[in-house]
């Protein structure tokens, strides 16, 4: 479990009263402020990001090996790294969590890891 929650701009006050009230724990953060930062995701390598970004579009495995060079093994090495770091057990939840947290673009294809998560 992340220790996270989310909570709507509109109901922030409210549910974060709730959330301390129930003896709950963890970081109260609201949906669409701050920066991308804030959003406890580390930045990405330029690896990773073309990775994120061709698992979000649905490429295979072995797609992804050619395209980039690496082995099948190599490919999935750094998505089970992702896995891990974004807490997701799949791709499914891993593009998810990425578009929940801000990481990639949204209404727009193919989807694009922000900037903001790009390792320099």
């Amino acid at each position: 479990m992340l220790g996270l929650v989310l909570v709507s701009a509109s109901g922030g006050a409210r549910s974060a009263a709730r959330l301390s009230q129930s003896g709950g724990t963890g970081d109260v953060r609201t949906v669409g402020e701050g920066s991308p930062g804030n959003a406890g995701v580390r930045r990405l390598a330029k690896l990773d990001v073309r990775i994120l970004e061709g698992v979000a579009v649905g490429t295979s495995t072995v797609q992804l090996a050619s395209l980039l060079h690496l082995s099948r093994q190599g490919v999935e090495y750094r998505i089970g790294l992702m896995l891990r770091q974004f807490q997701v057990a799949n791709r499914a939840a891993l593009v998810s969590r990425a578009h929940s947290l801000g990481v990639l673009s949204v209404g727009a294809w193919p989807p694009r890891v922000l900037p903001a998560f790009l390792e320099q």
